[in-house]
């Protein structure tokens, strides 16, 4: 059974609930590239009432590897207080807080909860790639689910940590620590999401099972993770479109398998526009379509006015989609 409190603590989580959450945009000035929170807050609740039902803070796309200590934790209380102000007390935050120790990555966590964090992903450590061997990766997250004052769920992610890979049997191994709560497949592999959905007995659409959460980690198998038994997605593309991802969602829940799908096509087709687009592609479709957003903190680049363009091009169909929802 999942952890319905975290290390040391007597206060109840809000519970993670089947559906679409966001890894949030992080926002700066342009000239300046301070932190814009005013600009983070009203991101949030737009989110919110889109429909999603949780937001994560400091992942890739909140661009974490770009703050200080004290940025990241800004950003994640301007988030909590700025839902609670707008009503949205029962959508959870879920911030990100991986370090390459085990120490730094407990300490961060323990910020991440003082700053109204429930719960954190983590992706493994990846500095010292070679010495990264299973043994290593267990040792790592067990040392963190011990300390850590937040449930933690698991982000395979390979394309950012040298390639490390989690498979099925380490996942549901280590998941059996009461402290680790679900895991984030940004690896695409569904038949490893179907494995640990079914060992785990994920949350889904129709029954709470044991609390876990298996998230597809991309909004172009939105479908496709319901039908493996899945609990939902953590999408970089509903910071664009999460009205979109939400009916997909909402049509598969339903069991209006066709409908979903045929709107899986058009979501597929301008997700993998933002994908290539990364971190400057969305913020500029956001920038476009919502009149704000601006730029990424450099050495990330800013796309050029044709560039934008194109951008425009590919996501149009999805737009229109969205913008009738």
């Amino acid at each position: 059974m999942a952890s319905t409190h975290g290390n040391g603590s007597s206060k109840p989580l809000t519970p993670l609930r089947h559906g679409i959450y966001a890894p949030t945009m992080t926002f700066f000035d342009p000239e300046t590239e301070d932190l814009d929170l005013p600009t983070v807050r009203k991101h949030s609740v737009r989110l919110a009432r889109a429909g999603l039902v949780g937001l994560v803070t400091m992942g890739s796309n909140g661009e974490a590897v770009h703050l200080t200590r004290a940025e990241k934790t800004a950003v994640t209380r301007a988030t909590r207080e700025a839902l609670d102000e707008a009503g949205f007390a029962n959508v959870p935050v879920i911030c990100g807080a991986s370090e390459q120790s085990i120490r730094g990555t407990i300490e961060l966590c323990h910020e991440g909860k003082a700053a109204g964090a429930e719960y954190t992903l983590l992706v493994p450590p990846s500095y010292y790639r070679t010495a990264m061997d299973e043994k290593r990766l267990e040792e790592y997250y067990v040392g963190v689910a011990d300390g850590s004052p937040l449930p933690i769920i698991l982000y395979n992610y390979p394309g950012a940590v040298a390639g490390i890979d989690m498979d099925s049997d380490f996942i549901i191994k280590i998941s059996q620590h009461p402290n680790i709560v679900g895991t984030k497949f940004t690896c695409g592999n569904t038949g490893k999401l179907t494995r640990v959905a079914a060992t785990m007995d994920a949350v889904t659409p129709h029954k709470q099972g044991s609390g876990y959460m298996a998230f597809g980690g991309m909004a172009d198998f939105t479908a496709q993770t319901g039908c493996s038994g899945g609990s939902g997605i953590i999408a970089g593309g509903a910071n664009v479109v999460p009205k979109t991802i939400v009916k997909v969602w909402s049509l598969w829940a339903q069991g209006k398998y066709e409908e979903a799908m045929k709107l899986q096509v058009v979501l597929s087709k301008g997700d993998w526009v933002l994908t290539k687009a990364a971190i400057p592609g969305t913020k500029q479709a956001i920038q476009v379509h919502f009149g704000y957003g601006g730029y990424p903190r450099r050495p990330l680049r800013r796309m050029t006015d044709e560039e934008v363009k194109v951008l425009e091009e590919g996501i149009a169909e999805v737009m229109k989609v969205e913008n009738s929802l």
